[in-house]
């Protein structure tokens, strides 16, 4: 009997999901499991990748049972996950090394500042990669790994350390692990290492060498649609061939049929990330956006590439309202309170708990916010939450057009917050564009089944997902409402705010403050010929010519003192006074020229200095022949 579904995982930030697809594209049945989320310092973020593999297993398992299915009915597995989240492991025990470090995470910002300090700063490899030195890419995070835990860096000098994202570590686990487990990534996830070349989709050397990643600890990139290995070692699944991969973005833009130049779809999800189909152009963006792949579906086809805007906060931020601040007990009242009021009561929030990402790429930036009154209560923050995630899609937006040109029509969207309809008419109003609401609510997870479905030959084209969406009930239109003027005055409201969050990192509790040595200016020294009269401000390095006669009582002694270029005659308290010899040196700060009987003394008040010095690194003879002090000035009546 034929195979009757496909399997595909998504394995996101916050959950992993298994949902069985029938040949139609449409669900047959699915199961979901939160996972634990670490937090061990202020920006830290972390997962345990074996807790990531159970989940894992254990919705496949519990999706199989709903669906009175076995391992026989399943065609393939797709995999499509979380970026840029990095794991590294033992290639010999098979054993993670360190807990994974998510992509949000902020503990390489010092790492970014390091690798930025090259020529061409942040965009030092963007070129070749695609993409800006940041927080975000998992190549700064295996950098930190190498530098920062002693066993990963101990593991790649012995060339056992394999590093690699979700879906590479998946893959490795459900093939084998250890017993035989292929160590391999899709192109996609691939592009967002930072260490792809993004014209030729292979590991860029001259990159890696520049970041200090082995290359050997990196697995082989392979299309996004083909047999990678067969499931070994977990007994519902046993022998099922693993045929598909993508980044949970990337997956999106195929599973929302987004096959055409021009065509873009926008995932709520965590973060937010929208992604506009650039056809066969790797287009370098000079707006803050990333250059991405799209897909490849299969060894032999073309790479269909992408623009992105990757947005740090959106489901988060609601996250934070429910578990931070206790403000909801449940993801779906924030709908309810923000709906309760028409507008935000004049406040702002800007979500940069991880900093901003695109368009402008700000570790520096913190949340902010901004306009709260003795009026502001939780339903006006509700409803700046939602505000949140809408003006930082319009960021986006803005961005993409400028660097294509293109009057971007109607967006395609997707994810858990497009459940939330006054979200999508907010987002439409900010936009002025149609927001088109998939009636398919998993288009992620269905991208990532075609790819695998294509593979086995499940499924037998990609532009079939077409016709599944719209078996599945097409997409459902929110339309603007405001006119132009409301827009742009909403939208200035929110670039006011974001300038504010910036360069807020220095507070940051945490950070450590480097103390700065104390660095003395150093004096500008001028030379005795240059002494006029009526002078302050002198600045002198000289050599002891003559001492007085009498160096006792209280009256002034006149040192003879010169440099290269003449002799002039300190006039100099006893307290100033130098126990000093014949050519030793001295220094005179801040001193003045005072005239006596039409002659130049050099004198030194309470806001000057005299001191002995050091032997000069370049030790001068005096010149004797010219005695400014012997100068007579005509003096004025």
């Amino acid at each position: 009997m034929a195979p009757s579904y496909v399997l595909a995982i998504d394995q996101g930030t916050t959950s992993s999901r298994a949902i069985l697809f029938d040949k139609e594209g449409q669900i047959k049945a699915a199961s979901q499991q939160e996972f634990p989320q670490y937090y061990p310092q202020p920006g830290w973020a972390e997962h345990d990748p074996e807790e990531i593999l159970q989940s894992v297993v254990d919705c496949a398992e519990g999706v199989l049972k709903k669906a009175g299915a076995t391992k026989a009915d399943i065609a393939s597995i797709g995999i499509t996950n979380q970026r840029e989240t990095t794991v590294a492991w033992d290639k010999n025990t098979g054993v993670p090394l360190y807990k994974a470090i998510v992509w949000l995470d902020l503990r390489t910002a010092d790492t970014v500042q390091l690798l930025a300090k090259g020529r061409g700063g942040k965009d030092r490899f963007r070129k070749k990669t695609g993409l800006p030195i940041s927080t975000y890419f998992s190549a700064v995070k295996m950098k930190w790994m190498l530098d920062n835990v002693p066993e990963i860096k101990k593991a790649a000098d012995e060339q056992r350390c394999c590093f690699g994202t979700i879906e590479s570590w998946l893959i490795y686990r459900l093939t084998g692990g250890k017993d035989g487990g292929v160590h391999i990534t899709d192109v996609s996830n691939a592009s967002r290492n930072m260490l792809m070349n993004i014209n030729s989709c292979t590991w860029d050397e001259s990159v890696c060498k520049d970041i200090g990643i082995p290359l050997d600890a990196l697995a082989t990139i392979k299309s996004n649609s083909e047999v990678y290995g067969h499931v070994k070692g977990f007994a519902c699944l046993d022998g099922v061939p693993v045929a598909g991969a993508l980044g949970d973005q990337h997956a999106a833009l195929l599973g929302q049929g987004c096959l055409q130049v021009g065509t873009s779809k926008n995932t709520y999800g965590t973060g937010c990330f929208m992604l506009l189909n650039t056809g066969l152009d790797a287009v370098q963006s000079k707006n803050g956006l990333l250059t991405t792949i799209g897909y490849k579906l299969g060894k032999e086809e073309h790479v269909t590439y992408a623009l992105e805007g990757s947005i740090a906060c959106a489901g988060r931020v609601v996250q934070w309202l429910r578990d931070n601040m206790a403000i909801i007990s449940g993801s779906s009242e924030v709908e309810t309170f923000a709906a309760q009021v028409e507008d935000t009561g004049g406040l702002t929030l800007v979500p940069a708990f991880s900093g901003l990402f695109a368009p402008y790429w700000r570790e520096d930036a913190r949340a902010v916010a901004v306009g709260m009154t003795l009026f502001t209560k939780k339903e006006h923050l509700c409803r700046a939450a939602l505000e949140s995630t809408a003006f930082q899609t319009v960021d986006v937006m803005k961005a993409m057009q400028q660097d294509t040109g293109l009057s971007l029509g109607g967006m395609r969207v997707d994810g858990g917050m497009t459940m939330n309809n006054l979200l999508m008419q907010m987002q439409s109003d900010f936009l002025g564009v149609d927001v088109l609401r998939s009636k398919m609510p998993e288009a992620t997870a269905l991208g990532a089944a075609l790819a695998a479905g294509l593979s086995v030959g499940f499924y037998s084209k990609k532009e079939d997902v077409s016709a599944m969406i719209e078996k599945a009930g097409g997409h459902e239109a929110f339309k603007p409402k405001f006119n132009p003027a409301a827009r742009k005055q909403v939208y200035m409201r929110w670039k006011d705010a974001v300038d504010r969050s910036f360069e807020l990192d220095k507070f940051d509790p945490q950070k450590k403050v480097e103390e700065k040595p104390i660095v003395m200016k150093k004096p500008k020294f001028r030379t005795v010929a240059s002494i006029k009269p009526e002078q302050k401000g002198i600045n002198l390095q000289l050599k002891v010519v003559k001492l007085p006669a009498v160096v006792e009582g209280e009256s002034y002694h006149d040192v003879v003192c010169g440099d290269v270029s003449g002799i002039v005659t300190l006039h100099l308290t006893p307290q100033q006074f130098l126990p000093c010899e014949v050519g030793s040196y001295v220094r005179v700060q801040n001193a003045r020229t005072r005239m006596h009987n039409g002659h130049i003394r050099v004198v030194v008040d309470k806001w000057g200095k005299v001191a002995q010095a050091d032997k000069p690194e370049e030790p001068f003879e005096v010149n004797l022949s010219a005695d400014i002090s012997a100068v007579e000035y005509e003096l004025a009546s």
